[in-house]
């Protein structure tokens, strides 16, 4: 049986055997430095585990790997990620309602139950689709649409809408239930992205949203919304709240929000009191 002949790769040794030493009587390099050299004296060449191309080519095996694996697991989640937001905004939706109380309670059920009818109106107030409020829920309303929500709670009638605006560092959103009167507000909610904490983000607190409930939208049969002033200011000709101390352009983001929001509404609120045919 042939020897077979390795090479130090650190100062050149050749060592005859039938493997690689455990350490070169030379350099003392250990095994792993030698290679074996084939007939001719070049050396067997194999994975160079130190050199760039092993190093690029396992990095982005690694990278494919866990690649893959994140868009198996996001696809995976995101069913139950769809269900949480959801869920989330239907609870958003009856925290606008004061008598309905949500801690503990299946908040799903409790949506089922309360918000009878989602109706799409057009910018004359009228009704032009009637939807089912659990199978129709994520309906994506058309730029021209307005969607409400219709609720019955404790045999009252309430109708919800929603609102969007803008803080003094991001989005600010919510809901703004009325009495069937479609001009008394029963209650609100409020939330935001990035308010600051314990100023602007406190449209959030009960402190806050619980002024507007019994304000009036609409004076002597004109939409006039609700203002938001510092304490001691008075607004002419509509019902007003105070403002949040040191949260100023929260406030009025909040005032602007509400106005902008429900003005495309006018139609149809004026048709309940008999203002309009």
């Amino acid at each position: 049986m042939a020897t077979k002949k390795y090479r130090c790769k650190v100062c050149g040794y050749i060592h005859e055997g039938d493997k690689a030493p455990d350490k070169c009587p030379v350099c003392q390099a250990p095994a792993s430095e030698f290679e074996l050299i084939e007939d001719g004296g070049k050396a067997k060449k194999g994975i160079d585990k130190n050199g760039n191309a092993y190093i690029m080519v396992y990095t982005v095996a690694i990278v494919v790997v866990v690649a893959l694996l994140l868009s198996i697991t996001s696809g995976a989640l995101k069913s139950r990620q769809n269900a949480n937001v959801e869920l989330d905004k239907k609870k958003q939706i009856l925290s606008s309602l004061p008598a309905v109380v949500l801690e503990g309670a299946d908040a799903a059920k409790l949506f089922a139950d309360d918000i009878q009818h989602i109706y799409i109106l057009n910018k004359q107030g009228d009704v032009i689709k009637e939807l089912d409020p659990v199978k129709d829920f994520n309906y994506a309303p058309a730029a021209d649409e307005l969607p409400i929500y219709m609720a019955e709670v404790n045999s009252e009638t309430k109708w919800i809408i929603p609102m969007n605006g803008k803080g003094l560092w991001g989005a600010i959103w919510g809901y703004i239930a009325l009495n069937d009167d479609r001009n008394t507000v029963d209650g609100v909610f409020f939330s935001h992205a990035s308010e600051t904490p314990g100023l602007g983000s406190n449209i959030v607190t009960p402190a806050f949203r619980d002024q507007f409930k019994g304000k009036e939208l609409m004076k002597d049969g004109k939409f006039v919304s609700i203002a938001v002033m510092k304490a001691g200011q008075t607004a002419q000709g509509q019902d007003q709240v105070d403002a949040l101390s040191g949260g100023t352009i929260t406030s009025k983001g909040v005032e602007s929000m509400l106005y902008n929001s429900i003005a495309p509404y006018e139609p149809f609120l004026k048709k309940a009191a008999g203002l309009t045919k």
